[in-house]
C-alpha cells in the first residue's frame, strides 16, 4: 500500500471531528456516554434520567415544601453500528492524509454521521402529540407558533429548545422574511451551516434524516371506539363502516381532543375492526362509540427540547489480532480497523460507531407534520 505510513491512529483522528461536524439531531439531544467501558453491538446500558424539579410558590406560613431528588434510569440497548468498509485496494491512490481526506475520511465520515441523524430520527414514532397537517408542507411562522404552544403546554422547558425540518419544509421556511433574517450563529461548524435560524425560542435545523411515516390503514371512514376503555389502559379497539389494513407503530389517533401515538404494529383490520391496539400515553375511560380519527401519512418532523431524547454511545471493544484504534471526543467514539478479509482475500479498512437512542421524556417534544 502506497500510503502505507498512515495509521489507522491518523485515519482516526481526522475523521472523528469531521464526523460530529456533521451530525445534527446526536447534538441537540441528551447524551450519555463514557470513555472508559467498551461495549459490543446489543449491550444494554442503564442511563440516569435528567432530574425534573417544580418551582413553587413560597408560603410564608407554611413554609418550604422540600422535594425528593430520585435518580432514575432508563435501560438504552446499543443495537445500531454504524459503519463503512472499503478495500485498501481504494486507496492505492492516495499518497497523504490530504488525499485520504478527499477520497474515504470526509466521504466516510458524512456517510456515518448520515446514518446515525435518520436512526435517531426515528423517535418521532414515541411523540403523540402533534401540529400541523398530514400532507401539507410546513411553510409559515403560524406553524412554529403552534409547535411552540404545545411545547409551552406541555411545560416544556424554555431554553434549549430545537426543531429539525425536512428539506421542504426547510426550503419553505428559508424564504419567508422573519426567518431568513433570523440571527445566525458564527460556527463554522456544518451542524451550523444547516441551521436555519433562531425563531419562536427555537433553534432550527435541517436534515434529510425526517422520516416519512407511512400508515397502514389503506381505508377509514366513521371510525370510533369498538369497546369501553377504563382509565389507566393501553390499549384500544376501533371499528369503522370502513376500516382497512393495519396500524403501525408511530400512527397518531386523536380521541376526545387528546392524542395518542401506536405503539406496537396491530393485527389487520378483520370484518371493519381493530381490536387491542397498544397506545401511549395511558387512557382516561371512554364510552364505546366515541369517534375518533386516525391521522395518515406524513412528514415527522420534530420540535423538542433536549430532554426528550437520549443519545447513548460507547467505544467498540477492539479485535484480536488486527490493527485497530479507538478515539473520542465530545460525546463520540469511533473506531477505526485495518484487517484482512480472509474469504476474499483483500485488506480492508473499517471505520464504526457503536451506539443506540432513547425517548426520556415524550412530553417534551412535538411532531409537525408535512
Amino acid at each position: 500500500m502506497a500510503n502505507s505510513f498512515i495509521t489507522v491512529k491518523d485515519f482516526a483522528r481526522a475523521a472523528l471531528p469531521r464526523l460530529i461536524d456533521h451530525l445534527v439531531f446526536p447534538n441537540l439531544i441528551y447524551k450519555d456516554y463514557s470513555d472508559d467501558f467498551s461495549a459490543m453491538k446489543g449491550d444494554t446500558i442503564q442511563v440516569r434520567k435528567p432530574i425534573v424539579l417544580e418551582a413553587k410558590d413560597f408560603d410564608a406560613s407554611a413554609g418550604v415544601s422540600t422535594q425528593d431528588i430520585v435518580e432514575s434510569t432508563v435501560d438504552v440497548t446499543l443495537n445500531k453500528i454504524a459503519t463503512v468498509d472499503v478495500g485498501i485496494e481504494a486507496l492505492q491512490g492516495a499518497t497523504s492524509v490530504e488525499d485520504l481526506t478527499r477520497v474515504f475520511i470526509d466521504p466516510a465520515a458524512a456517510a456515518l454521521a448520515a446514518k446515525i441523524n435518520a436512526d435517531g430520527l426515528e423517535l418521532y414514532k414515541d411523540i403523540p402529540c402533534f401540529v400541523g397537517t398530514a400532507g401539507e408542507t410546513p411553510a409559515s411562522l403560524s406553524v412554529l407558533a403552534d409547535a411552540r404552544k404545545a411545547l409551552n403546554k406541555n411545560k416544556a422547558p424554555v431554553s434549549g429548545r430545537c426543531a429539525v425540518w425536512d428539506p421542504e419544509a426547510d426550503a419553505a421556511f428559508t424564504s419567508i422574511d422573519a426567518i431568513v433574517h433570523a440571527e445566525k450563529s458564527g460556527s463554522t461548524q456544518a451542524l451550523r451551516e444547516g441551521s436555519i435560524g433562531r425563531v419562536m425560542g427555537m433553534d432550527h435545523y435541517m436534515s434529510q434524516g425526517v422520516k416519512q411515516h407511512k400508515t397502514g390503514i389503506t381505508a377509514a371512514v366513521g371510525t370510533k371506539l369498538s369497546s369501553l376503555i377504563t382509565s389507566g389502559s393501553s390499549k384500544m379497539s376501533i371499528t369503522g363502516t370502513t376500516l382497512t389494513g393495519k396500524l403501525l407503530k408511530g400512527d397518531l389517533i386523536r380521541l376526545n381532543g387528546k392524542t395518542y401515538t401506536v405503539t406496537q404494529d396491530s393485527a389487520t383490520a378483520s370484518s371493519n375492526t381493530i381490536s387491542n391496539v397498544m397506545v401511549t400515553p395511558t387512557l382516561p375511560a371512554t364510552s364505546s362509540g366515541v369517534e375518533l380519527t386516525l391521522i395518515p401519512s406524513h412528514t415527522a418532523n420534530l420540535a423538542f427540547h433536549p430532554m426528550a431524547f437520549a443519545f447513548v454511545t460507547r467505544p467498540l471493544t477492539a479485535p484480536a489480532g488486527v490493527e485497530s484504534y479507538v478515539t473520542h471526543y465530545n460525546g463520540i467514539s469511533l473506531r477505526v480497523v485495518r484487517g484482512y478479509d480472509m474469504q476474499h482475500k483483500r485488506e480492508m479498512l473499517s471505520m464504526d460507531v457503536l451506539y443506540g437512542f432513547k425517548t426520556l421524556y415524550p412530553e417534551l417534544a412535538v411532531r409537525v407534520l408535512g
